[in-house]
């Protein structure tokens, strides 16, 4: 049975690894520590699991718990840090995307990983939709080709897009912006369908929606004297998980949930373009935009032998039920149309399909849904480097800031 403990009781690593460990895979696992700064929200990990001891030293925790593996699912500013303690103390890491938020932190980590034969793990949970491994199954059967050129969109709608401007996200130092935090899912896939590296970034990134665009705005929604006429009004305290989890919390770290969205300390963008040159001539031209009135995703993709789009919503009037849709059109004028039912579960079933693939023995991956630290490292550098593009209007070529084998 492997061992496993957990720095940040965040409620992604709740929900993601602490209780699936403590419930689902407690034949093959076993959570033996949680570290936290927020000693509450440790507590309240540990109470729901069982008891699992809480620790606030984390090489304590490292000496008394003898780990095989750490769990990474800090804030992003901190991924390296305990990625980089754990390996060199002799443990495996599972981090959280993004691998980290910044080229020198994220050669650290490649660096410590191969001085001590240690591995990262990244989880990329995108990967392992049904529907995007149905595109990566097409893709390397050769349906389109050899592949030229890939357009992808990203919308995130005011509900979930607000949130990152309410939250640590906000500040480009704690999260590396959306381009980084965000943008390193969608960057995953589309490296792992074309199996190419980012060579060359250029970008545009402004911020229009949020942050200080009106003056009538409050530090936080909860004592906010506009919330009676702001229509991103939230009141978290009303959950019963959050109140528990993030308000009741509030008196030990300082961190308050819900934060202004037009805020004057928001710096990460809300709309951003990027263009990539892929290693093999593949160009890829992608957008995010975070004010959306719907939310989802569209792409396309065209090779020496046609083109295949597709699209996934989850908010709004483009929403498919039951099932969802690719589209091939080949060189003979033909359209072929190829269906995917849709799969409940965490973000689409990935979720679950991750955990299985992390916690269990011997799980067969043809496709190669796991993504390892180069992985990591190449979604992470379009983000990096379009931040550069952004601060210098200028192109940047990835191997100038990091080298990659």
């Amino acid at each position: 049975m492997k061992r496993y403990v957990m720095v940040g009781a965040s409620s992604r690593g709740f929900y993601m690894y602490a209780i699936p460990i403590t419930e689902r895979f407690k034949d093959y696992a076993k959570l033996v520590g949680i570290f936290d700064i927020n000693r509450k929200r440790a507590e309240y990990v540990s109470n729901y699991c069982g008891g699992v001891p809480v620790f606030d030293d984390f090489d304590k925790m490292l000496e008394e718990t003898h780990p095989d593996c750490v769990i990474v699912t800090t804030i992003d500013r901190y991924h390296h840090e305990y990625a980089i303690r754990a390996m060199k103390a002799g443990c495996d890491v599972i981090v959280e995307k993004p691998m980290t938020i910044d080229d020198e932190k994220c050669r650290a980590m490649l660096e410590t990983e191969k001085k001590t034969g240690k591995r990262i793990i990244v989880t990329f949970n995108y990967r392992f939709n049904p529907y995007v491994t149905r595109i990566k199954e097409l893709l390397k059967g050769k349906v389109i080709g050899e592949i030229l050129s890939v357009d992808f969109e990203w919308f995130l709608d005011t509900r979930h897009g607000a949130d990152y401007f309410r939250r640590w996200h906000r500040r480009k130092e704690n999260s590396g912006g959306l381009l980084v935090h965000k943008a390193t899912h969608h960057f995953d896939i589309i490296n792992w369908w074309i199996e190419e590296d980012p060579e060359v970034v250029y970008a545009n990134g402004t911020r229009r929606f949020y942050g200080p665009t009106r003056e009538n705005r409050g530090a936080r929604c909860l004592t906010c004297q506009y919330k009676d006429s702001c229509e991103f009004f939230v009141d978290y305290s009303k959950d019963p998980f959050m109140k528990v989890f993030y308000f009741d919390a509030e008196d030990i770290d300082g961190y308050y949930r819900d934060g202004c969205v037009f805020s004057p300390e928001i710096d990460i963008e809300d709309t951003m373009s990027v263009t990539v040159r892929y290693s093999k001539g593949a160009l890829l031209t992608y957008s995010l935009v975070a004010y959306s009135p719907y939310e989802g995703w569209r792409m396309s993709i065209t090779g020496t032998d046609g083109r295949i789009e597709a699209e996934e919503f989850h908010s709004g009037h483009y929403v498919r039920e039951p099932d969802q849709y690719i589209k091939l059109f080949n060189r003979k004028d033909e359209i072929v149309t190829y269906e995917i039912p849709k799969v409940t579960g965490g973000h689409g079933g990935s979720d679950e399909r991750l955990q299985n693939m992390l916690f269990t023995k011997n799980q067969p991956d043809p496709l190669g849904h796991m993504a390892d630290s180069r992985a990591g490292a190449m979604s992470i550098m379009i983000g990096i480097s379009a931040n550069k593009s952004i601060a210098t209007g200028n192109p940047i070529r990835v191997r100038d800031l990091l080298e990659v084998i």
